[in-house]
């Protein structure tokens, strides 16, 4: 079966439904293209069908996504596409972040951020999506794309999005074609064998970044973070910290959303809700490490979640917010080093940057802080 992300699929119907506005004959597989020349995979069409006389076309995919992903296991996507007379634009970035020759519309059920009103779409997407039409663009035209969703919305009630301030649907965020089940132990497998491929480089300066997921990965490359020094761990950070210590890893940045971080804090090295969580507890004792007031603490320890809670002291307690996480990054880097320190002596120096559910990077360790200013990047 072909288990591929999200992205993979919405361009796979994007490329069909431009193909069948051109007149190709309809093919139940398209081939795409990847970035950075890494060659192509073929992906299953469902149909695709000429509207409005022949002006628009339609094309739809069933996403594939292998069985640990059941969000976007067997979610229909429907690719609309329409030519636009106008001389045909260079890739230039115009200032919604889409090449200018590229009118990209996220329709219902595509994931919006809510501060304005922007697709939620990751480069690796957009780079794949462009990679994939604009060869196929006629002369002296323009394209429309609308990518619709139908169980979009109600499929991203299951998701965090909202506590990423991304609302109506599901973030087409994939930064690889390949499914990584995140949990499996054939994950870990995967991550310490690239971990040690990029450590076995003679390249290698010492300094890797570890991420969560889709969004942390997303995040950390716009921010600025060496790309080649990235890692996409999954949930199995205590593992993961170890191996990175065993292959003389000298710094170390943990890059991710302080409501999944937070269990680091805690001494809780496996993030995957399933296996433990215990977050509004990890928070409640934060807040009474910092001597935060009694009502503050028992809002937190009454949330009906860690989103809730979170969203509270986001909105209503700046100042103590600052001193929860503060808190918060220093812990993470030092339980992570005494983590690493139970299995082997290691000089390994362990930094933390946190980003809000707006996906703002606000809060850092000190040895993070360190890291990220070495790179010349500051937090805003």
């Amino acid at each position: 079966m072909n288990e591929f992300t999200l992205p993979v699929w919405v361009v796979a119907a994007a490329k069909s439904a431009m193909n069948t506005l051109l007149g190709n004959k309809f093919k139940d597989i398209e081939k795409i293209y990847l970035p950075n020349k890494q060659g192509s995979i073929e992906v299953p069409i469902c149909s695709s069908a000429l509207l409005d006389n022949g002006e628009r076309s339609l094309a739809v995919s069933h996403c594939q996504s292998g069985l640990s992903l059941d969000v976007t296991r067997g979610l229909e996507i429907w690719a609309y596409i329409k030519f636009n007379k106008a001389n045909k634009p260079s890739g230039k970035i115009v200032e919604n972040g889409f090449p200018e020759w590229l009118d990209f519309h996220a329709g219902y059920g595509v994931g919006k951020f809510e501060s304005s009103g922007l697709p939620c779409i990751s480069k690796f997407a957009l780079d794949l999506l462009c990679i994939n039409l604009y060869p196929l663009l006629p002369k002296d035209s323009s394209i429309t794309v609308e990518v619709v969703l139908p169980e979009g919305k109600d499929r991203a009630l299951k998701t965090s999005n909202k506590a990423f301030g991304v609302v109506d649907g599901l973030s087409l965020i994939g930064t690889q074609a390949e499914v990584q089940i995140s949990a499996s132990p054939e994950q870990l497998k995967n991550c310490i064998e690239i971990l040690h491929h990029k450590c076995s480089k003679a390249s290698f300066d010492g300094c890797l970044t570890f991420v969560i997921g889709e969004n942390g990965m997303d995040l950390a490359l716009k921010f600025g973070l060496p790309a080649g020094q990235i890692i996409k761990t999954g949930n199995w950070l205590g593992p993961l910290l170890v191996a990175a210590a065993e292959n003389g890893v000298k710094k170390l940045l943990l890059f991710g959303y302080h409501g999944k971080l937070v269990k680091l804090s805690g001494g809780v090295f496996h993030t995957h809700h399933h296996l433990a969580d215990g977050r509004l507890e990890i928070l409640t004792s934060l807040a009474v490490r910092e001597g935060i007031s009694f009502d503050l603490i028992e809002l937190i320890s009454k949330s009906s979640s860690v989103e809730n809670a979170l969203l509270a002291l986001e909105l209503n307690h700046p100042e103590e917010v600052a001193l929860i996480w503060g808190r918060m990054a220093k812990e993470i880097e030092i339980k992570s080093l005494k983590y690493v320190n139970r299995y082997l002596f290691s000089a390994i120096e362990i930094g933390t940057v946190l980003f809000d559910r707006k996906r703002q990077i606000r809060w850092a360790g000190l040895q993070g802080l360190k890291q990220i200013n070495s790179l010349g990047l500051i937090l805003k």
